[in-house]
Parts: structure tokens; C-alpha cells; sequence
């Protein structure tokens, strides 16, 4: 796996096929092989792929203090090769909006796919800390808890709980969570330039599809999706999600 510097450390990154860059921004607790490795070959005839795995996830490290949308957008934002599209999921989401009002000459189109504003919601804040004290004192609940909040229910009766439940928390998971309670990224916003596509998930119980009808509002000329998906759409719809990417990245380069 190949690395850049940044000030925090080694940040880790896959790179797969040719021309323009696309890169992939995972979530809360994934990494760029567990969000996106299926996905990625759907893209390598069109794009250079680089999928960063940020701190606490996959093999980049967690440096300790604060972990700020500040440090993991500048880890993402090292990985570039040149002006690329960007996609973010959940709170790579929010990583993403960093990325492209920081640094607005990186970023040509822009994909935010289940993301939210900020964290002022009852239902939303219930649902993190309730992962986020399971990932601490009881990583078996902590197991169950993910899939009956990530996916839909016909997806979570198919694929079979064993399947959705092995394995211990990820080992930077509980600080991205409390990251994800602190997110507000409403002063962003504005500063967005890129052309962008917000998708939003219509059975997502972790993060309620409100939050992404939020986002699209906040950002003006955006377009929005919405599929009918539970939060991890990636692994739920992949074919859905993919020719939506695929499409939005086609047609505005072409326009």
C-alpha cells in the first residue's frame, strides 16, 4: 500500500486504474478496502482510483490528540495526484466538503453521499452515542448494533446477522465517532465551488435521510439522489450508487 507524509504521519492510500483522479473517501469506522475495494474496478477504465485510508482507519495510524475534519482532510488531501473528483461516505462526507472549500483547485466535482450538516439532532446524536458507548464497554452489542443501524432490514435478513457481525471494532472507530457528535460543517458550505451531487438514502436509520435533503438545500445548484437503501448504500446498492457516480463525474466533464 503506498503512503504519503503529512504533518500527522504516514497517510495510506490504494491506487488502481488510469487517468483523471477520482478519489474515494470512506467512513465512521471503514477504511478504503472495507467501503470501497468493490467498488473501485467499476471506475479504473475511467479514472485513476485513490481510496485513503485516514487516521484510526485501515493502516493509518491514529497520531493521538485531537482528531479535528481539519487533520483528516489534510491527510486526504495529501493523497492527490492533480485536480481530481472527489467522493465522500458518511463522514467522509464531511472530509470531502473540507477538502473542496480548503482546497477548491483539487477538487473538479464533488459527491457527498449520506452526509449530514451538523449533529444538533436528537435522533442522530441517540443513535452515535449509542455506537460510540457500545464501541467502548461492549464490543459484542457493538456488533449488532452497526448492522440494525446501516442497513435496511431485507438487506440484514439476506446477508444473515453472522455475516454482518464478526470481527471487533475498528481500532480508530470510537474517536471518529465522537468526531461525527462535534461535525458541523455549515461554514463549509459556502465556499463550495465545484459541481456537486448529494445522494441521500431513504431507509438510513443511522444517519436519517433529512440530513442529506439538508445538505443539498445548504448548497445551492446542487443536484440530489435518493436511493432507497439503508446508510452503507455502498455495500447495499453498489450498482445504484456506482452508475450514479458514474454518470454525474461523465456528464459534467463533458458539459
Amino acid at each position: 500500500m503506498p503512503t504519503v507524509t503529512h504533518s500527522s504521519g504516514a497517510v495510506h492510500y490504494l491506487r488502481a486504474g488510469s487517468g483523471p483522479g477520482l478519489v474515494m473517501v470512506h467512513g465512521t469506522g471503514g477504511d478504503a478496502v472495507s467501503n470501497y475495494a468493490h467498488l473501485v474496478p467499476e471506475f479504473t477504465d475511467l479514472r485513476t482510483v485513490i481510496t485513503p485510508d485516514y487516521a484510526g482507519s485501515g493502516q493509518t495510524a491514529d497520531p493521538g490528540g485531537d482528531l479535528t475534519l481539519d487533520l483528516l482532510a489534510g491527510q486526504v488531501a495529501a493523497t492527490f495526484e492533480g485536480p481530481s473528483d472527489l467522493v465522500g461516505f458518511s463522514l467522509g462526507a464531511a472530509v470531502a466538503v473540507a477538502v473542496a472549500a480548503e482546497h477548491p483547485e483539487l477538487v473538479r466535482r464533488l459527491v457527498l453521499i449520506a452526509g449530514w450538516t451538523h449533529a444538533e439532532d436528537s435522533r442522530l446524536s441517540l443513535g452515535l452515542r449509542t455506537w460510540a458507548r457500545l464501541a467502548e464497554t461492549d464490543p459484542e452489542s457493538f456488533a449488532a448494533f452497526g448492522p440494525l443501524v446501516a442497513f435496511g432490514p431485507e438487506y440484514v435478513s439476506a446477508v444473515g446477522a453472522q455475516a454482518l457481525t464478526a470481527g471487533e471494532p475498528p481500532h480508530g472507530v470510537r474517536r471518529q465517532i465522537e468526531l461525527d457528535l462535534r461535525l458541523d460543517i455549515r461554514d463549509l458550505l459556502p465556499k463550495i465551488t465545484a459541481p456537486t451531487l448529494v445522494v441521500g438514502n431513504t431507509r438510513d436509520y443511522l444517519i436519517p435521510v433529512e440530513h442529506a435533503r439538508a445538505l443539498h438545500a445548504a448548497l445551492p445548484g446542487s443536484e440530489y439522489a435518493e436511493l432507497d437503501s439503508g446508510h452503507v448504500v455502498l455495500h447495499e446498492k453498489p450498482a445504484e450508487v456506482t452508475a450514479l457516480v458514474r454518470e454525474f463525474i461523465t456528464r459534467v466533464a463533458a458539459g
